[in-house]
C-alpha cells in the first residue's frame, strides 16, 4: 500500500516537471498546447526582445505588448483599446481556430489576430527582430505578423508601406497619452506610390506634415535628413504593387526606434550594444505644418513675417494676412499668358523665377524629362504652373495650386514658378544692381579733396593702445560670426537710422548690459537692438556667447535672433520685436494684469516649458539658459511666450549631466541652492527656476523674498510652502484668476511648482516630466519635499567654492536685475 501511494505521488510531479522542461525549452514560442500567463514573458532568442504583460506610467490596466530591453521601450501593443484591468489574470494562447488570442481573467477575447482561413496547427514565435509571427507548424508559412499591424513605432526591418493596387496601407499610430496606448489623434503613412512621400497625419483625414518626394537618398522635403540618413533607409516595390519604407543599421550591434508620440512628434532612441546612446524629438517649425502659409503662399522660419507669396502673387485675405492667419493663401497678380502671335509665329510671354532650397508643392506629377525638356513642356502647357528637376526623380510638374513650400537655409531643390513676362521684368528690375555715375562737370579739384577728407578721417579715427587690442579681438570676433552664414551681420549706421539715434523715446528696458531700444528697419520690419554698454567688462564675452548659443536654435517659444553688430566699439545683438515685451510688465502690473486669465497663464506657463524641453532635450545642442525669469519671458502680440536672454546659457557636451563654475551668474531668488553655494549647474538649475516661474505666474507677485541686512546665503520657509502645509494653497491664487471651476487645475499647477523648487536637485523631475504633468499624462503627482529659497546677499570677492566647499561664499558672482524691456 505505501509503494502504490508513493507512486501515485511521484508520477503527477513527473509529469509536472516534463510539461516545465518543455516550455522552457521554447521560451520564444507558444504553442496550441502551451500559454504565457500575466506573470511570464517570451523572450526571443537574442534576448533583447519580451513579450509579455505591462501597465504603461501611472496607470494599473494591463496590455500585452513587445518591448525593447525594458518596458520603457515598448514598440508594440495588442489589445490597444481593450485593456485588462490589473487584478485580472491575462493568458496568451493558440485559439481552437488557430489564431493568437488574449483572454481576461473570464476567458472573454480581448484581442485576436483575427486571421480568416487559418491552420489549426499554428505556433506564435518572437522573432529577434522583435516581431511575432504567427506560423503554420507543418510549413513554417507566415500567417501573420505584428511588423505589419503596427502601434506608434517603427524599428530595423519594419515595412511602412502602400499597395498601388489596392490602396491599402500599413499606418503607425500614436498612443492617446503616456499613460493610454490606445489608438491617438495622430498617424503616420507612406502616400503617393508613384513618387512616394511619408505623411502625418491628424485623426487619419487632416495631413499634418509631409516629408516631400523620395529620390532614392532622402525625401528631399526633409531638412534633417541627409544621404545615409540612419545607415540605410530603402524604398522597395514588391510584385503585388506595394511599395514599402525601411531602414536598419550595418551591424546588428546598434539599434533604433522611431516612435510617434502622443503630440504628433517623432522621437528617435539609439542604441550601440545594447547602451542608450541618445533619445530626442525631431523637432520642427511652424515651417512643417501642412500648407502652414496656404496656396502659393511660402513658409520661411528666417524671415518675419514667416510667410510670404510666391512672386507675381498677392494675400487672397489681406485682413486676414495682416493678422498672421496665412491659410487662405494667395492668388496671382495678374493672369499668365501662356503663347500668342505676333507676325504669325508663335511667341512665349511667361517665364519662370528661380526659387533655391525649396520644399516642392504636393501634388507633384513626375516624368522622365530631362531639366531642358521639363522647363520647355511647362512652358508650352498651359495648366502647368511650376517645374523642378532632381537626377534621381527627374522631370516634376504641377498643374495645380502649389501648396505646402518652405525655403529652407540648405537643401531642398530648386523651384520655378511661372509668372508673366511682365512679372520677370519687374523682378529682373529689383535685383539689377544701381549705378552710380558722376557728373563729368565734377572738377579734379573736388575729387582730390574728397581723397584728401578721407585720408584726414583714416588717421584721425586710427585706433591705438587698449582700444585698438580691443577692436582687433573685435574683428576676431566678426570673423567668427561669419563663420554663422545664416546669421545676418548688421552695421552700426543701418541700426542708428532704424532706432532714431538710440533716442531715449525708443527704450524698451535697461539691464545690467545696457539698453534695449525698438527699432524700424527700412522695409518696416520691427525690431529690438540690444545695444551693450561701452563701459561693461563683460558684455562683449556675453554678446558673443549669445550669438553662438541662439543662432543654432529654432523654437516658437524661443526668442529669435535676427543678427548682430560688432561695428568699432559697438556690439549690438537684434531681435524679432514683442510687442507685449516682457512678462514681468504685465505680470506684475495692478492693472494690465487683468488681462492675464488662467487660460492666457497656462498658456504661458505651457509655452515656457515647451522651450525649455527644445533646450534641454530637443535642440541640436543641449544647453542650459541659468538665468530664466519672469523678465527674460518675451510675450508676442498674442501674449505667446519666448525665452529669451542667452547671454548666461551654457551649452552641454552629449554625456554631461552636470557642471562646475568659478563664476557663478543669475539672479537670486531663481538659483538652486547647489548653483548658489557650490557653482554646481544642469538641467535641474532651469527646473527650479522655471518653479519659481510658475509659482509667480499663479499668484501674480514676486515669490522670492529679498532683505539686505543678513550677510550669509539662506534658506528660509516660502509662503507657498507654509500655506501647503497649512492646505490654505487657494489664497496663493491671484485673485484676478481665481474661479472654482478653474481651481483643481490650478492647484495642481501649484504643485508641479513645489516639486520642481525641491531641494536636492535630483528629487526635481526633469522638463519632460514637468510638461507631462502639465499636460496630465502623468495623473498622479507626488507629494512635495520642503523647497528651497536662496535670499539675495552681498558677499564679493570671497573664496571659489571649489576651493573651500564648506564656504558658503561664491567667487566671481554676477547678480542681474533686468528691468523690463
Amino acid at each position: 500500500m505505501e509503494f502504490r501511494s508513493d507512486t501515485n505521488l511521484i508520477l503527477p510531479l513527473l509529469i509536472i516537471c516534463c510539461f516545465g522542461l518543455c516550455l522552457s525549452s521554447a521560451k520564444d514560442t507558444i504553442t496550441s498546447a502551451q500559454f504565457i500567463r500575466d506573470s511570464d514573458t517570451l523572450i526571443s532568442n537574442n534576448s533583447a526582445f519580451k513579450l509579455g504583460f505591462f501597465s504603461p506610467e501611472n496607470s494599473s490596466n494591463r496590455y500585452l505588448g513587445i518591448w525593447y530591453l525594458s518596458e520603457t521601450d515598448v514598440i508594440w501593443v495588442a489589445n490597444r483599446n481593450q485593456p485588462l484591468t490589473k487584478n485580472s489574470s491575462g493568458i496568451v494562447k493558440i485559439a481552437a481556430d488557430g489564431n493568437l488570442v488574449v483572454l481576461d481573467s473570464s476567458r472573454r477575447v480581448a484581442w485576436s489576430s483575427n486571421v480568416t482561413h487559418i491552420t489549426t496547427n499554428s505556433i506564435a514565435k518572437l522573432l529577434e527582430t522583435g516581431n511575432l509571427v504567427l506560423l503554420d507548424g507543418a510549413t513554417g508559412e507566415l500567417i501573420w505578423e505584428s511588423f505589419q499591424h503596427p502601434s506608434d513605432a517603427l524599428v530595423p526591418e519594419m515595412k511602412l508601406s502602400t499597395n498601388k493596387k489596392t490602396g491599402e496601407k500599413v499606418r503607425i499610430t500614436s498612443w492617446k497619452s503616456a499613460s493610454d496606448p490606445s489608438v491617438g489623434y495622430y498617424s503616420a503613412t507612406l502616400e503617393r506610390p508613384n513618387i512616394p512621400e511619408v505623411f502625418l497625419w491628424v485623426n487619419e483625414t487632416r495631413p499634418y506634415y509631409r516629408s516631400g518626394p523620395w529620390n532614392n537618398d532622402i525625401f528631399i522635403g526633409s531638412q534633417s535628413m541627409s544621404a545615409g540618413y540612419l545607415y540605410g533607409w530603402k524604398l522597395n516595390l514588391e510584385e503585388d504593387g506595394t511599395v514599402y519604407l525601411s531602414y536598419n543599421f550595418p551591424t546588428q550591434s546598434y539599434f533604433g526606434i522611431i516612435t510617434l508620440n502622443p503630440q504628433g512628434q517623432l522621437t528617435c532612441a539609439w542604441w550601440n550594444h545594447e547602451k542608450l546612446v541618445w533619445r530626442r524629438v525631431l523637432q520642427g517649425t511652424p515651417c512643417d505644418l501642412y500648407s502652414y502659409c496656404g496656396a502659393f503662399g511660402i513658409c520661411n522660419w528666417q524671415s518675419s513675417p514667416i510667410c510670404s507669396c510666391l512672386n507675381g502673387y498677392e494675400p487672397k485675405n489681406v485682413e486676414e494676412w495682416n493678422a498672421k492667419n496665412w491659410t487662405s493663401g494667395c492668388v496671382r497678380k495678374e493672369p499668365l499668358h501662356c503663347g500668342g502671335l505676333k507676325n504669325g509665329s508663335d511667341v512665349t510671354k511667361d517665364g519662370f523665377l528661380k526659387l533655391e532650397n525649396i520644399k516642392v508643392p504636393d501634388f507633384v506629377q513626375r516624368s522622365e524629362f530631362t531639366e531642358n525638356e521639363c522647363r520647355a513642356w511647362c512652358l508650352n502647357n498651359c495648366s502647368c504652373v511650376a517645374y523642378a528637376s532632381d537626377s534621381a526623380i527627374r522631370c516634376m510638374l504641377w498643374n495645380r495650386d502649389l501648396i505646402d513650400i518652405q525655403k529652407f537655409s540648405t537643401g531642398g531643390v530648386d523651384l520655378y514658378i511661372r509668372v508673366p513676362l511682365s512679372q520677370l521684368e519687374k523682378h529682373s528690375d529689383k535685383r539689377r544692381p544701381k549705378r552710380f555715375i558722376i557728373p563729368l562737370g565734377v572738377s579734379k579739384g573736388m575729387l582730390i579733396f574728397l581723397g584728401c577728407a578721407y585720408m584726414l578721417w583714416k588717421w584721425t579715427t586710427k585706433p591705438t593702445g587698449k582700444i585698438y587690442s580691443r577692436r582687433q579681438r573685435m574683428k576676431g570676433d566678426r570673423k567668427q560670426v561669419k563663420l554663422n552664414e545664416q546669421l545676418p551681420l548688421f552695421n552700426f549706421e543701418e541700426l542708428a537710422n532704424a532706432t532714431n539715434n538710440f533716442h531715449s523715446a525708443n527704450v524698451l528696458g535697461k539691464g545690467g548690459f545696457g539698453s534695449v531700444y525698438k527699432g524700424q528697419l527700412k522695409g518696416g520690419q520691427e525690431i529690438a537692438v540690444k545695444r551693450l554698454s561701452k563701459t561693461s567688462g563683460q558684455g562683449l564675452e556675453e554678446c558673443m556667447n549669445e550669438v553662438l548659443v541662439i543662432s543654432k536654435l529654432q523654437h516658437r517659444n524661443l526668442v529669435r535672433l535676427l543678427g548682430c553688430c560688432i561695428d568699432q566699439e559697438e556690439n549690438m545683438l537684434i531681435y524679432e520685436y514683442m510687442p507685449n515685451k516682457s512678462l514681468d510688465a504685465i505680470l506684475f502690473d495692478p492693472v494690465k494684469k487683468k488681462d492675464l486669465d488662467w487660460p492666457k497663464r497656462f498658456n504661458i506657463i505651457e509655452g515656457i516649458s515647451r522651450g525649455l524641453l527644445y533646450l534641454h532635450r530637443d535642440s541640436r545642442l543641449k544647453i542650459i539658459h541659468r538665468d530664466l525669469k519672469v523678465s527674460n519671458i518675451l510675450l508676442d502680440g498674442d501674449l505667446n511666450p519666448k525665452i529669451s536672454d542667452f547671454g548666461m546659457a551654457r551649452i552641454f557636451g552629449g554625456n554631461d549631466i552636470q557642471a562646475n563654475t568659478n563664476r557663478v551668474v543669475g539672479t537670486f531668488g531663481y538659483m538652486p541652492p547647489e548653483y548658489a553655494f557650490r557653482g554646481l549647474f544642469s538641467e535641474k538649475s532651469d527646473v527650479f527656476s522655471f518653479g519659481v516661474l510658475l509659482l509667480e505666474i499663479i499668484s501674480g507677485r514676486k515669490i522670492c523674498s529679498y532683505y539686505d541686512h543678513d550677510q550669509s546665503l539662506k534658506k528660509t520657509q516660502s509662503p507657498a510652502w507654509k500655506l501647503w502645509n497649512e492646505k490654505e494653497i487657494e489664497s496663493l491664487i491671484d485673485p484676478e484668476i481665481y474661479n472654482p471651476n478653474n481651481v483643481n487645475d490650478i492647484v495642481r499647477c501649484i504643485r508641479i511648482g513645489l516639486l520642481c523648487l525641491q531641494e536636492i536637485a535630483k528629487e526635481r523631475p526633469s522638463v519632460a516630466t514637468a510638461v507631462s504633468m502639465l499636460n496630465s499624462e502623468i495623473v498622479n503627482l507626488p507629494a512635495p519635499s520642503h523647497p528651497a529659497f536662496i535670499e539675495r546677499q552681498v558677499i564679493w570677492g570671497a573664496e571659489s567654492s571649489q576651493q573651500n566647499h564648506r564656504t558658503s561664499s561664491i567667487n566671481n558672482l554676477t547678480v542681474t536685475d533686468m528691468q523690463a524691456r
